[in-house]
């Protein structure tokens, strides 16, 4: 165990930070495993699993890493979140000059910092948060000029063009159920079962599985009640037919458009997924390290139920950490099947 211990020493690995912390006999001072000062002989070191038994055994702080403090990894950590929180409350979206100074950092520093911690830049994170508390207003039944100001927007002309961006349709449109949005889908059957896919202009919005291609329709139905839905053959739809196809006979290269409706985190969340391979499995506390969010582990299983663009998504790919297969959407025989085909695929 101390080998390990003294190799963290050695690779100046701050990422060991709060497991142990080193004492040099020939100074009497602890530090911290990423401390930059002169590496000490192994033989006049000590390790300690706390600061508290470094000090009772007569050991006193390095001021160069100050053990006995926060580490700045932390300190960092802490004061992005706080920008967080800062734009979720705001009513009006605080600038990068203004969130840099309130953490006392130059405004590029501070940019590049929280784009490293959280995926997005400031800007792409306020504007998401707008935009879910607009949302969040619409669905609880405000009007739309009564969510376009709880939202904090200048304007119903700001709201309008972010909600456009965002889901290809109005905020009265998505109020109202997406009346005159078109959305068509396509039903065939596949190695699954029966599947539907749909899509907007914009790209591919759902697929779903079933056993009963009477029900699949409806689900759409429930979230846009008033879209015009169009069933199409897949053969009269471009997208839809190579959808169909990709499922059925998946591609080295996917490249079909999606329309991915969803927060700034599950969009984070559902791009870790796409970077999962073929034939690999992850669990929600890989994906929650990967996005940079290593105690978010529940908000990563949320987004992943919240998926709802099968397959494409792969969020089939998320197992338990006893290798168990977990939950799915579209049951769990279909996820075995998924799972064994891609297993199959990749060592041919």
């Amino acid at each position: 165990m101390d080998d390990k211990l003294w190799t963290a020493v050695k690779n100046r690995d701050s990422g060991a930070e709060r497991t142990f912390v080193y004492a040099v006999k020939t100074t009497g001072v602890y530090c911290r495993p990423g401390c930059s000062s002169r590496l000490p002989k192994r033989s006049n070191v000590e390790f300690y699993s706390t600061t508290s038994d470094a000090e009772q055994a007569g050991y006193r702080p390095c001021k160069r890493c100050s053990p006995d403090s926060t580490p700045m990894t932390e300190v960092k950590a802490g004061l992005i979140t706080a920008a967080c929180r800062r734009i979720e409350s705001s009513p009006v979206q605080p600038s990068l000059a203004e969130l840099a100074a309130e953490a006392n950092m130059s405004p590029g520093h501070f940019h590049r910092l929280f784009k490293k911690l959280t995926g997005i830049t400031p800007k792409d994170y306020a504007t998401t948060k707008q935009s879910d508390r607009f949302l969040g207003a619409l669905d609880n039944g405000s009007s739309v000029t009564s969510a376009v100001y709880q939202a904090g927007y200048s304007g119903p002309g700001r709201a309008y063009d972010q909600l456009k961006s965002r889901l290809g349709m109005t905020p009265s449109e998505y109020g109202k159920g997406a009346p005159g949005i078109t959305i068509r889908y396509a039903l065939a059957e596949c190695f699954l079962g029966w599947t539907l896919v749909a899509a907007t202009d914009r790209g591919i919005c759902a697929v779903m599985f079933g056993d009963n291609p009477s029900v699949l329709p409806g689900l759409i139905r429930e979230r846009f009640p008033e879209a015009d839905l169009q069933e199409s053959s897949a053969d009269e739809n471009k997208v839809l037919k190579k959808a169909i196809a990709e499922i059925n006979i998946p591609s080295d290269k996917f490249d079909l458009p999606l329309d991915i409706i969803g927060t700034a985190f599950q969009k984070r969340v559902w791009k870790a997924l796409m970077e999962v391979p073929p034939g690999e499995t992850a669990g929600y506390r890989d994906i929650a390290e990967r996005i940079g969010r290593p105690k978010a582990v529940r908000a990563v299983a949320g987004a992943c139920a919240a998926n709802k663009i099968a397959l494409f998504i792969p969020c089939h790919r998320i197992i338990r950490r006893d290798g168990g297969l977990g939950g799915y959407r579209w049951g769990l025989e279909r996820k075995r099947i998924i799972l064994e085909r891609e297993i199959h695929e990749k060592a041919r």
